[in-house]
């Protein structure tokens, strides 16, 4: 039995003994009945961990049946990614620094928000993950490790890219240990890679961090809802992708992330030792005046009952904070995430940041603290070694996709 077999025959299983129609859980999942079909057939594979997260509460999945789930699908989305790696594609939304091991298999403590895990398979021994931003939790991928360094001048670039000129005199914060980032130029699904441990850090520097690290930059709300900024015209821009295929999509069409930006880090320890987070800091490198672009909606509007709770950034704020802000789920409160955060091998954990801005073309990145068996230091989080991007948007000419025409509207 092939992996994506086994991950439908779990799912008919939890949703036969729960009762329910694939109508109502349909819509508890935010997808149509005949993707729900497929995925219980074995003819399609969620994109989304949190498609299967919702799935498993929705059915009433105990803990050790949520396990099996989400172990089935982590394999079987590696099976799929493998598959993808055959054809040459520019490098992967993957980072971080330490070494190549096999990924343990994480698994959801309690409900906040999962992501989809970038992981190559290597199915093992059952362990609890951490609940940190949203409805829970699962491990990142490996991925390839690179020298992190402070935001510094380039030429303006869209949210694809996440490189834009540095301001003079800009805020710099001191160069960290490492960079988490994400490239946003590869088509999804994108594949694994994995690569050797960085070397040892320098004298008088802070020690390689203890941490492996995977970085979404293009997340959107309910998986459906976001907005892009780009110079082009309606007549020359396609129709909007799906959320997977956003970060290709936005290179593309040299485009920039429209008033708010959501970016996802999943994060689980290296070593034996656990790695407490301490903090999480805003760099923002530059202030622009937001580039004179047409907005592009992409959804006509969509949503559900779930909110997930998050770290709320006002990139216009003289001196930006990641604010803890809760969350909700069909009327449940979902309690806002809080410092200090413990992870591990075995419990890993997922921070989502909504940042946002009225006011300008913002250049930023993310310090997060640590400190671990070997001792303390600062991983940024950024897009692949470049600030990330997000520019205000008001005032602009607005345009949603009319499926109807094929066109672009206002």
């Amino acid at each position: 039995m092939s992996e994506a077999e086994d991950f439908a025959r779990l799912m008919r299983g939890l949703k036969e003994r729960a009762g329910l129609s694939y109508g109502a859980l349909a819509r508890r999942l935010h997808t149509s009945t005949s993707t729900l079909h497929r995925y219980c057939k074995g003819e399609a594979l969620p994109a989304e961990f949190a498609v299967v997260d919702r799935f498993a509460r929705a059915c009433g999945a105990t803990r050790e049946e949520a396990l099996d789930l989400h172990r089935a699908w982590l394999l079987a989305d590696a099976r799929r990614r493998a598959g993808a790696a055959e054809v040459p594609e520019p490098e992967p939304t993957v980072v971080v620094m330490p070494e190549p091991e096999p990924e343990p298999e994480p698994v959801a403590r309690r409900a906040w928000y999962r992501r989809r895990a970038a992981v190559v398979a290597a199915a093992g021994a059952a362990a609890g993950a951490v609940a940190v931003a949203l409805l829970a939790a699962t491990g990142p991928g490996p991925g390839a490790p690179h020298a992190g360094t402070p935001a510094g001048p380039s030429a303006p670039a869209p949210a694809g890219s996440g490189s834009a000129p540095a301001a003079t005199g800009a805020p710099q914060a001191t160069p960290p240990t490492a960079s988490a980032g994400t490239g946003s130029g590869s088509t999804a699904p994108q594949p694994v890679r994995t690569s050797a441990s960085p070397p040892a850090s320098a004298p008088g520097r802070d020690p390689v961090a203890p941490l492996k690290a995977a970085v979404r930059s293009h997340v959107w709300t309910a998986g459906c809802d976001h907005a892009y900024l780009s110079e082009r015209g309606p007549g020359a821009v396609p129709p909007p992708p799906v959320e997977a295929d956003a970060p290709a999509w936005a290179a593309a069409q040299r485009a920039v992330h429209a008033g708010t930006q959501i970016v996802e880090v999943t994060l689980h320890g290296t070593g034996e030792g656990a790695v407490v987070l301490e903090d999480l800091e805003v760099r923002v490198a530059a202030r622009r005046k937001p580039p004179a672009w047409n907005v592009y909606q992409m959804s006509q509007g969509c949503g559900g009952g779930l909110t997930p709770a998050a770290f709320a950034v006002n990139l216009d704020a003289p001196r930006p904070l990641a604010r803890p802000v809760a969350g909700n789920d069909g009327g449940s409160t979902l309690p806002a995430p809080a410092f200090p955060l413990r992870v591990s091998a075995a419990e890993p954990a997922v921070l989502r940041v909504e940042a946002a801005t009225t006011g300008c073309d913002c250049d930023w990145f993310l310090d997060l603290r640590w400190t671990g068996p070997s001792g303390s230091g600062t991983l940024r989080i950024d897009e692949g070694g470049r600030p990330l991007r997000t520019s205000a948007a008001s005032g602009r000419p607005v345009y949603g996709y009319a499926p109807e025409q094929g066109r672009w509207a206002r």
